[in-house]
């Protein structure tokens, strides 16, 4: 609007100029005095309501595109329910941890192109799933099919033979757990962080920190599982962070959990806590690794390979090595 703004004063301080410079080489008493003096007068106040109508206007359009957006968000469909009375799963569900996807579609728009397409594969109960491909592949649109941060244009995603998308979200959510490559934490106490809803004694939480290797750190406190965390644990390292999400998924102990990428900015030292605690204590448990480094899928049960959007392989690890495959050519590029 500024450099508009600029541009219009030049062009009227050029016009305003061009013509007083006419009316001097006009021949005497062509034009009266009077006359040239009341155009320049209506020249100049002409400039400063032409740059008014200018700012108002470029104003005006700013706040159109604020009612614009307004508008955009009373139109954005409701999320689903956060609990369907009528059709709740039983409270140890899911007992096993088996998830089946049949021919799985995924698109963000209802005119986008597909990002997942006709997935269909078995995460069997109590294995170690590794999820690989390039970027844009559909990795992270799988793990979000599956918390139903979008819900499938097609297909089924079944959790120990329940339809996710036949349930609520909180229903659904709550027995799964996901340790992120990004650890979030929230301004308040260490119990609000592990414990949001307030539903683990003390005795339970300080078990789950000393598993995650948080315990010793933690009684050094003065308020110990009261003292502070500033806003996204900005006073915590980042290795800290990712296990105080560790301790999170320790306190729920679900069947199913999801790394996504979870030691991709972590030190080895903290990696290796992570790993250790995960194998020993989700041993029954499925766990999903959603992984941009070859390495950390390779001692997984099963290996997915995506590509495009597409199921391009899923086997044992070392049966895939031994082919000529898609993960055995990702294999050699790490």
């Amino acid at each position: 609007m500024e450099w508009m703004v600029i541009r219009i004063e030049a062009l009227q301080s050029l016009t305003v100029v061009t013509a007083a410079l006419f009316l001097i080489i006009l021949p005497h008493g062509y034009v009266s005095p009077g006359l040239v003096g009341l155009s320049l007068f209506y020249a100049f106040n002409l400039t400063g309501a032409q740059i008014f109508c200018t700012r108002w206007f470029s104003n005006l359009s700013n706040h159109v595109i604020s009612v614009e957006r307004i508008k955009q968000f009373i139109h954005i469909p409701a999320e689903p329910p956060a609990i369907v009375e009528d059709n709740r799963p039983p409270s140890s569900w899911p007992s096993k941890g088996r998830i089946e996807v049949q021919g799985l579609e995924i698109r963000y728009r209802p005119d986008a192109p597909l990002v997942l397409k006709g997935i269909t594969c078995t995460f069997k109960e109590g294995s170690r799933v590794g999820v690989v491909g390039r970027t844009g592949s559909g990795k992270s649109t799988l793990i979000s099919a599956l918390f139903r941060l979008v819900d499938p244009s097609r297909g089924d995603i079944l959790i120990d033979g329940i339809n996710i998308c036949s349930i609520g979200l909180k229903d659904l959510r709550m027995k799964l757990s996901i340790i992120p490559q990004e650890p979030t934490l929230f301004k308040g106490s260490i119990r609000t962080n592990l414990d949001p809803l307030g539903l683990y004694s003390d005795d339970e939480i300080w078990k789950a920190l000393e598993k995650c290797h948080l315990k010793e750190t933690i009684s050094r406190l003065p308020s110990l599982l009261d003292s502070s965390v500033s806003d996204e644990g900005g006073n915590w390292s980042l290795g800290q962070r990712q296990l105080f999400c560790l301790g999170r998924v320790l306190l729920k102990r679900n069947r199913i959990l999801v790394l996504d990428e979870a030691t991709a900015s972590i030190d080895s030292a903290t990696d290796s806590i992570l790993q250790k605690v995960i194998r020993q204590e989700f041993a029954e448990c499925t766990v999903i690794t959603v992984a941009h480094r070859i390495p950390t899928v390779i001692d997984s049960d099963m290996v997915m390979v995506l590509s495009y959007g597409k199921l391009v392989e899923y086997d044992e690890p070392s049966k895939l090595m031994d082919t000529n495959s898609s993960f055995s050519k990702l294999v050699a590029e790490y």
